[in-house]
């Protein structure tokens, strides 16, 4: 079953220069082992696809049940290079939220997780 991320967590994003920085904090602390399966380096730099030119960092802070997220090469030089809209990557944790992951019926039947409209 699809879920997106928007069910399980919210993010906060901005920047450093020309990478983004996105922060995943699970709603439930039940739900963080999900993200910590799913949402990986990989899958968020395919996610983004084009936009991310460099490398994807994933950080683990289990204390907090979050992801932290370096998208490196992503605002087109930064915030005072770039022609971006969104050259400070503002916009970057709600993209993010919209991405879908795959999860069983029985594990979301446990967390009572409905199935993405």
């Amino acid at each position: 079953m699809k879920v997106r991320l928007l069910q399980l967590a919210h993010g906060r994003s901005g920047d450093k220069g020309d990478t983004v920085n996105i922060g995943l904090i699970a709603l439930k602390d039940e739900y963080y082992p999900i993200l910590v399966r799913e949402v990986t380096a990989e899958r968020v730099k395919e996610h983004f696809g084009p936009m991310v030119k460099g490398k994807v960092e994933r950080y683990e802070l289990p204390n907090l049940k979050a992801l932290n997220f370096l998208l490196h090469e992503s605002l087109g030089g930064g915030g005072t290079l770039s022609l971006m809209t969104d050259a400070q990557g503002k916009t970057f944790s709600t993209a993010l939220l919209r991405m879908e992951i795959e999860i069983s019926e029985e594990e979301a039947e446990q967390l009572n997780l409905k199935p993405k409209s």
